[in-house]
């Protein structure tokens, strides 16, 4: 038996609107086009003030609804007139027979934009506030139109006005079924996401769970990408609706080309390990597909930039560069010298911007303050049929936290290398090994899928980069080398003596622990056991 095609259903003149918004932008304008089109306009509080003052005929909620607004505003939408207006099939005889005989008349437009919840809880609000700024009555506005979108407009975000406006002035004052349904499908998402935002305050905020029964997430579409991490593959930019770090995401894009997949997710890698170092002296990190390739500190940053290439300067071209202090003229025209993707820094002066300039396609990214290292947050990584979900990485390490197993102690320059180093692998990925000395990365070993492998390619590197800087020798002579997690076997330690390394920052924890600290007493080094490891995948 073959279905019988719905029909389309027609074009709706917009006769009597109900208006409720927070955000008051753009409200006006909108008003006066209702109007102008005869519509009558409802309203409520302090959006029916803000028409009236502009010389607007409006009803209030009360005069509909033949009841007041009470409770500090909680009840004043939530009535068989709102609800009946909004919900009614127009062209069912028994509907239209309930809304005569209660004396209900249509709506046929409803605006409203909910409650500022978030903005509320971003500024630090007391509880009893948050609480208060739970919106209601206009989530039920919102829905109740969305579900009659056959004959009913709901518009919830303000950017859409110009779009009402315009489709009324085509439509003679009314609108098309597609326009209904585009709203509808707007209105369900901005409702899902205001209710994932309370949701997730009372989860992790309020009641302080990890992990709740239900992981609420919504994001809001930023941007569509040229493709992904590969050409045949989509991809876009969602922003947390919920009130969250700033980082890459919200960085002003100063210059250059559209930011790409890639770009974004090796920029991400390159703030975040530049952030470790926020309080620290003038730091550049060097990132090549989401990996460090070098990253020093410095007297200044042009200093620590050349230190930072100089560890790798093959793998520099073509990276990521983030700066931890505001970008300086030379500094810019020595990162000018190779081709760079992407500069990320908190902000740049004026002779920096002038020598990007001339470099089109370069793109600079200008984040304000960097993002705390410390801060607390989820990662979320799909599988097939799942989501993991675990705690970021936020673990540091203090000096006196460091246990020294070797019958050597490290000295205080060793110890500071261990320590960068250790920073340094934090953000590398695993297996992770780095060499460090004098506040610079020496050699770095990445993405192994053994520690011993990592040790020799980081100390090829060092080789290969005192070559071409022409130095009488790798750095990694008189290192610190950093391990993200322990040496199952003295072998990988024994291959970072045979690089020159004389001192070891490790987690410890193997079972061959005194095999590994005993090559390390044989050798002469200093080792320390940081009780953390920091695996990366």
């Amino acid at each position: 038996m073959t279905a019988t095609p719905t029909a389309t259903p027609a074009d709706v003149t917009i006769k009597r609107a109900l208006l409720s918004v927070s955000d008051k932008a753009g409200l006006i304008d909108l008003g006066r086009a209702l109007s102008d089109h005869g519509v009558e306009l409802v309203s409520t509080g302090g959006t029916a003030k803000a028409l009236r003052d502009a010389g607007l005929d409006v009803m209030d909620i009360s005069d509909l609804t033949g009841f007041p607004e009470m409770m500090d505003g909680r009840v004043k939408t939530l009535h068989p007139k709102v609800h009946g207006g909004l919900l009614a099939v127009r062209n069912n005889p028994d509907h239209v027979a309930s809304m005569d005989e209660h004396e209900i008349g249509a709506i046929d437009l409803v605006v409203v934009n909910l409650y500022p919840f978030a903005a509320t809880v971003a500024k630090g609000a007391e509880r009893e506030e948050i609480i208060e700024n739970i919106d209601i009555g206009g989530p039920s506005m919102v829905r109740s139109a969305a579900k009659n979108h056959e004959s009913v407009v709901i518009v919830t975000d303000p950017a859409d006005y110009a779009r009402l406006i315009a489709e009324m002035a085509e439509k003679a004052g009314g609108t098309s079924y597609d326009f209904r349904r585009m709203c509808a499908a707007k209105a369900y998402a901005a409702t899902a996401a205001y209710d994932s935002m309370i949701a997730s305050w009372f989860a992790f905020a309020d009641q302080g769970e990890m992990f709740p029964q239900t992981l609420a997430v919504a994001s809001t579409l930023s941007t569509t990408l040229r493709y992904g991490e590969n050409p045949h593959q989509s991809a876009a930019l969602y922003l947390p609706t919920s009130p969250s770090a700033n980082g890459i995401a919200q960085a002003k894009q100063v210059q250059g080309k559209e930011l790409s997949y890639n770009n974004y997710n090796d920029a991400d890698a390159a703030l975040e390990l530049v952030s470790e170092f926020r309080d620290g002296p003038p730091t550049v990190v060097i990132v090549k597909h989401a990996n460090p390739c070098g990253v020093a500190t410095g007297d200044t940053l042009i200093e620590a930039y050349e230190a930072a290439l100089a560890c790798d300067s093959v793998s520099a071209f073509g990276g990521i560069i983030a700066v931890n202090r505001p970008l300086d003229g030379p500094t810019a025209e020595a990162i000018s010298g190779i081709f760079t993707e992407v500069v990320a820094a908190p902000g740049a002066d004026d002779a920096a911007r002038a020598i990007f300039a001339k470099k089109k396609n370069l793109r600079l990214l200008l984040t304000g303050d960097l993002p705390d290292p410390a801060r607390a947050g989820l990662q979320l990584k799909t599988i097939a049929g799942g989501v993991l979900v675990q705690s970021r990485d936020n673990g540091q390490i203090s000096r006196d936290a460091l246990k020294v197993v070797t019958k050597r102690e490290p000295t205080p320059q060793e110890l500071d290398d261990c320590l960068f180093a250790w920073t340094v692998a934090k953000h590398v990925k695993s297996n992770a090994i780095v060499y460090a000395k004098d506040g610079s990365t020496a050699g770095v070993g990445a993405g192994q899928m053994n520690r011993l492998e990592s040790a020799r390619i980081a100390a090829w590197k060092a080789k290969d980069a005192a070559e071409k800087a022409g130095w009488s020798a790798p750095r990694t002579i008189g290192s610190a080398v950093a391990s993200d997690a322990f040496f199952p076997f003295a072998d990988g330690l024994l291959a970072a003596v045979e690089a020159g390394a004389t001192a070891v920052i490790q987690p410890g924890g193997s079972i061959r622990d005194d095999e590994v600290i005993a090559a390390a007493d044989e050798a002469g080094l200093a080792m320390v056991f940081t009780g953390m490891r920091h695996f990366r995948h």
